[in-house]
């Protein structure tokens, strides 16, 4: 079945490319003024001017006119940590009250109270709350979305995450990427014996889930207090005797040396970087890693914004996400994102939505599949309501501006 849009007002994002955008070139969005597109099954079949429309596609399929509105790709999620047991909403009134992230931690809350939700958690129970967070996240415009594991820390608590993350991408109408990210934190049985815990992720868990097939990437926590730079790599190169790509946690609480572990371990990504001295900044702006920037984290956590500025103009390729977990961004809204990226971060749009889109898909090795308006592509679209213009987006923060979401060729319901 053929799906026509027509009267477009801009049609955002219209390239092929495969290497993602960095520097100057992130501004650089192709927009098709006054525009129709057509969608045949799944996929993208063409587009173009309204001028240039021809008739024999007005009796192709149904059609739909978008009154003015934008039609661009839809949002590319690439770190999230969808897949959790539960809410921690104590501990934000606990940061309200003015303690850190490192004295919640102390207290056996952050990362280690998801822990103990999950492990107590049923795997279906686990699907259900994670199928309920993905679907609010497609009708916000999530065409394509990584989620990691790391709330496990056992064996049988990562398998179970990594399944359910199986599960989800078995059912799910949009791209999922899956993360094993076993070493986010260090148990408590394991605080004596940090090697012992790092021989289980070497030994146990990592056979058991390249076994099974369960993961695309393996992630870890380069951070003060959980793992060190030589540990990242060690843990990493591990994985990728199992054929797993790296996406380091790097730079968020300090200057840690996870963006140059990451690039020694030709990590697709480094995510975070709200800690970045110039030596981190140098090496990521030569490298062919992606600084995938999480502003929600640092807003939620009242720490400062990621150096956005610096980072593009030394020419880092920078990608947007969500981080949407329970603890430090309870919210998978990239349309939050974007507006906090131009607000906070003093992004463009225009970088903020290359970012977001076609940036993001790199950062899962999916830009030739998403992330821009291109024949072949996946038709998984956001039609917005009619606006005027790209700007309008960030702008008008507190506005629904979605008109409709088409995931698949398909509007969402």
């Amino acid at each position: 079945m053929a799906l026509l849009i027509t009267n477009i007002r801009q049609l955002i994002n219209t390239h092929n490319e495969t290497v993602p955008r960095r520097g100057a070139a992130l501004a650089d969005l192709p927009v098709t003024e006054n525009a129709w597109l057509l969608v045949e099954g799944d996929r993208i079949a063409a587009f173009g001017p309204m001028s240039e429309l021809p008739e024999a596609y007005r009796k192709a399929g149904a059609e739909v006119d978008a009154g003015g509105g934008l039609v661009l790709p839809s949002w590319c999620d690439s770190h999230t940590h969808l897949v959790f047991a539960g809410s921690r909403e104590s501990e934000f009134v606990d940061k309200i009250r003015g303690l850190s992230y490192a004295d919640i931690a102390a207290r056996g809350g952050g990362i280690l109270n998801s822990t103990r939700r999950l492990n107590e958690t049923s795997e279906d129970e686990l699907f259900r709350q994670s199928w309920a967070r993905l679907q609010e996240v497609l009708r916000l415009g999530t065409g394509a979305l990584e989620i990691k594991s790391g709330y496990g820390l056992t064996v049988a608590g990562e398998l179970k995450m990594l399944r359910v993350i199986r599960r989800l991408r078995g059912q799910a109408p949009v791209p999922i990427k899956a993360t094993f990210l076993g070493a986010h934190s260090i148990p408590p049985e394991y605080k004596e014996d940090r090697e012992g815990y790092i021989r289980l992720i070497i030994d146990d868990m990592l056979p058991r889930i390249a076994g099974e097939g369960l993961a695309d990437y393996i992630d870890v926590f380069c951070e003060e207090g959980f793992y060190t730079p030589e540990e990242t790599v060690r843990i990493c190169n591990a994985g990728a005797g199992y054929g797993l790509k790296a996406k380091i946690h790097a730079n968020q609480l300090a200057v840690s040396g996870g963006v140059q572990a990451g690039i020694a371990v030709g990590a697709l990504s480094v995510d975070h970087l709200e800690s970045m001295d110039d030596a981190a900044l140098e090496a990521l702006a030569v490298s062919d890693t992606i600084g995938t920037l999480l502003p929600t984290a640092a807003y939620f956590l009242r720490m400062p914004f990621q150096p956005a500025r610096r980072l593009i103009d030394a020419g880092c390729a920078i990608a947007l996400a969500s981080d949407f977990n329970p603890g430090s961004s309870p919210s998978g809204n990239m349309n939050a994102v974007l507006s906090m990226s131009c607000i906070a971060m003093r992004m463009l749009p225009e970088e903020a939505v290359q970012a977001a889109t076609f940036n993001g898909a790199c950062a899962m090795d999916l830009q030739h599949e998403v992330g821009t308006i291109a024949v072949g592509k996946k038709a998984n679209l956001i039609l917005t309501r009619p606006i005027p213009s790209l700007a309008y987006l960030p702008y008008a923060f507190g506005s629904n501006l979605i008109e409709r979401v088409l995931v698949n060729g398909e509007w969402l319901t």
